[in-house]
């Protein structure tokens, strides 16, 4: 039977939480959420298996926290961003602003909370890819209210675009958006060091003015009919 520790212990070891979450997150974004137990992540923070039940109560419950301490404050400052682009007279300003409030979140973390960082975007990126209900449960929770209302405010920028249309680019947008966080490096190496993929500043720059164009594109019931060729399946 796995002892819990007292509420002295807790007490004498007031940075175990915090040494628990950062093993947990580490675990997660490198293996997936499946494949590591409690007690994966009791020896990786150098605690016992109690010490997470003690804080966390489940595996479950530790996910939803790193989730918690992560997104809230990114959350926030979308909706707070989100709110100022809107009042942005200029469609063509507005919708930008309203890009800049997604995008800019995500890369303004210096301590690796507040929804940026590699290692938690990496985690984000392995739980979606991953299909755990669980996990599948938690990016909901964390991330639709504000996902419709990111959704509802380009489409009240852009309303002759059907609202699914802007729904699949916003999807393409948080690809995008992993993928400039998780490997910089690659926009280094392909541009022949012309380019420093790890230049923030330049990351949302590109970020923002390519998704505004694509989030302006035709609708694709509207599209030409020379662009849009039948998807050619292979034949038996």
């Amino acid at each position: 039977m796995i002892r819990k520790p007292t509420s002295k212990e807790a007490a004498r070891k007031p940075n175990m939480r915090e040494a628990i979450l950062a093993a947990a997150e580490e675990l997660f974004a490198t293996n997936g959420f499946n494949a590591v137990s409690v007690r994966d992540i009791a020896l990786a923070a150098g605690a016992n298996p109690g010490s997470v039940t003690y804080h966390f109560k489940t595996k479950d419950g530790l996910l939803l926290e790193i989730y918690r301490r992560h997104c809230g404050p990114m959350n926030l400052r979308r909706s707070e961003l989100l709110a100022a682009a809107k009042r942005v007279r200029d469609l063509q300003d507005r919708l930008e602003a309203i890009v800049r409030a997604y995008v800019v979140p995500a890369f303004t973390s210096g301590s690796d909370l507040a929804g940026g960082g590699a290692r938690f975007t990496r985690l984000r990126a392995v739980m979606s890819a991953e299909g755990n209900e669980v996990a599948r449960k938690i990016i909901a929770q964390t991330f639709d209210d504000t996902s419709h209302a990111f959704i509802d405010a380009v489409h009240e920028s852009l309303p002759h675009i059907p609202r699914t249309d802007i729904v699949w680019r916003s999807h393409f947008l948080l690809g995008a958006l992993y993928y400039s966080l998780v490997t910089p490096e690659r926009v280094s190496r392909l541009s022949r060091g012309e380019a420093d993929g790890s230049d923030a500043a330049a990351a949302i720059e590109q970020l923002v003015q390519a998704i505004v164009a694509a989030f302006q594109a035709p609708a694709l019931d509207q599209a030409a009919p020379a662009r849009r060729r039948p998807v050619v399946g292979s034949k038996a």
